[in-house]
């Protein structure tokens, strides 16, 4: 009996998850081959697969609980050279709304970039989670924004982190960066290969955020298989808020996508 139940959890892990690994540019470099993993059964990830064993073992797993209480970051301080006109590609990532620069795949240093520790990253482009991966203050906000960096040959490094909430109900208000493309022209989850040429100002994300200048950091891993350690996080104190059409559309083409919150073990939050 309990082969069946391993067989059959199997089995729905990989007809519920569409492919992740979407090509040599993709935002993030994630398992080859069908997805055999579902954010449902995060929980199993390390054991359904070898090549995933650190979701389990890792000591430095995403996501993770953030406080208010602790204060913000005083090390680290991310400074970003990003455009007004970045060229790229619109389109789903399987699981909601997301954004791939057009640049040579083998060297991004031509990309828009962000330095830490005396350390530059580049911008590969932006995707969304809803609802939100991190949880703060003990509540998770309706989706999280990631800017994912990496180093010049394209291996992942650093990822600044947005939650995104809507603006009180009634109050007519919307997000400028949103307002900059249709996000109604966005294909559904099911839809991964239609892309959408498209010019972002990607100042204007960070102006959203007060320029990130409030920030939690830590040192995490990527938040789906293989669960890669490694990454500088930055999550923006200041939320990107949205008008509450704008909410919806980000929701109606995205699908759940949030990994169970992972225990504080050596992540070095704000050191």
């Amino acid at each position: 009996m309990s082969a069946f139940i391993l067989a059959a959890t199997l089995l729905s892990a990989v007809m519920a998850c569409p492919q992740h690994d979407l090509s040599s540019s993709s935002i993030m470099k994630r398992a080859d081959g069908p997805a055999d993993w579902a954010y449902d059964a995060a929980y199993n990830w390390g054991m359904i697969n070898e090549n995933y064993t650190t979701c389990q073992t890792g000591t430095q797993q995403s996501p993770i609980h953030l406080s208010t209480s602790t204060g913000y970051s005083k090390t680290h301080t991310p400074t970003f050279n990003y455009s007004t006109s970045t060229a790229g590609s619109l389109y789903n990532w399987g699981y909601g709304p997301a954004f791939s620069l057009t640049s040579n795949v083998t060297d991004l240093s031509g990309n828009p970039s962000m330095t830490f520790d005396n350390e530059t990253v580049f911008l590969k482009g932006w995707h969304i989670h809803a609802p939100a991966d991190h949880t703060i203050d003990s509540a998770r906000s309706k989706a999280e924004l990631h800017f994912v960096h990496a180093t010049a040959s394209g291996a992942e490094r650093a990822v600044v982190a947005f939650m995104i909430d809507p603006v009180p109900f009634g109050t007519v208000a919307n997000s400028t960066f949103f307002d900059s493309f249709s996000l109604p022209s966005i294909p559904t989850f099911s839809d991964m290969t239609t892309r959408i040429p498209l010019d972002l100002d990607l100042k204007q994300a960070l102006t959203e955020i007060d320029g990130a200048k409030d920030f939690w950091t830590y040192e995490g891993s990527l938040t789906s298989p293989p669960c890669t350690e490694g990454m500088r996080w930055f999550v923006a104190g200041k939320k990107m808020l949205v008008g509450t059409e704008q909410m919806q559309e980000i929701l109606a083409v995205s699908t759940y996508s949030a990994r169970e919150e992972q225990k504080v073990w050596g992540h070095n939050i704000n050191v």
